[in-house]
């Protein structure tokens, strides 16, 4: 793990990484087994690569190459570094250490990169895992990718609306006159028509069609309802109390 950075991903050079997966260096003996490690590694969905103590790759599967911006044939010879920064680089050099002293556990790594030049920065885990001949000296590793995604937008807050102005849109929804409203709801025909004008200038609509309609898009009619009734305070409608 202790290679110096190259910059960025290299370009895709050629159709052949994408036909069949790059041979794992091993014995002779070990190439059947070793043939089906490579199968299902190029199947796991999680970014995952073989290298060497230094951190040099031996093999990447394709969904730790599209992290680079690359095929996994192009990741060969290149430094797990070159494109994973590490948060707190004594990690790595406690990660060495650990080798170094011959302990063979599991080590987590949190780092920063980016799949290619202008690409927003991403974030995860790298673990580092120790693997193959416990005699071997200084052991390989087997290095898997946890991405962190990002957290998802919280939903839009609903229009706020007075309980009056809900009950105005649902009766309007319903095809009912101005007048029809306001002696329904108790108002007069320049009441309900205040109403109506207000909310059509705060949400910039023109039309009873039209406010009806985005009345219904911001959650404040429910949609699964007829007659057209406001929806329920419980579903997040986003009424304000009082008219």
């Amino acid at each position: 793990m202790g290679g110096a950075a190259c910059g960025g991903a290299p370009e895709d050079g050629g159709g052949a990484d994408r036909e069949r997966p790059a041979p794992l260096p091993g014995p002779p003996a070990a190439g059947p087994y070793r043939d089906y490690f490579v199968m299902l590694l190029y199947r796991i969905p999680t970014p995952i690569a073989v290298c060497r103590a230094d951190g040099e790759v031996l093999i990447a599967n394709p969904a730790m190459a599209a992290q680079w911006g690359a095929v996994p044939g192009q990741l060969r010879g290149r430094n797990l570094l070159d494109r994973f920064r590490p948060r707190d680089r004594a990690q790595v050099a406690r990660v060495m250490e650990a080798l170094r002293l011959g302990r063979r556990s599991r080590y987590p790594v949190e780092v920063r990169w980016r799949t290619g030049p202008g690409a927003p920065e991403r974030q995860g885990e790298l673990t580092i895992d120790p693997v193959g001949d416990p005699s071997a000296e200084p052991p390989a590793l087997l290095a898997l990718l946890r991405v962190h995604e990002p957290a998802a937008a919280p939903p839009a807050p609903r229009a706020a609306t007075s309980p009056v102005e809900a009950r105005i849109l649902a009766l309007a929804a319903g095809g009912a006159t101005t007048a029809s409203i306001g002696g329904t709801l108790g108002l007069t025909v320049d009441g309900v028509n205040y109403h109506l004008t207000r909310l059509a200038r705060r949400w910039r609509v023109q039309g009873r069609t039209a406010l009806v309609a985005r009345a219904y898009v911001l959650g404040v009619l429910d949609p699964d309802r007829w007659p057209p009734a406001p929806a329920e305070p419980g579903d997040g409608d986003g009424h304000a109390p009082g008219p």
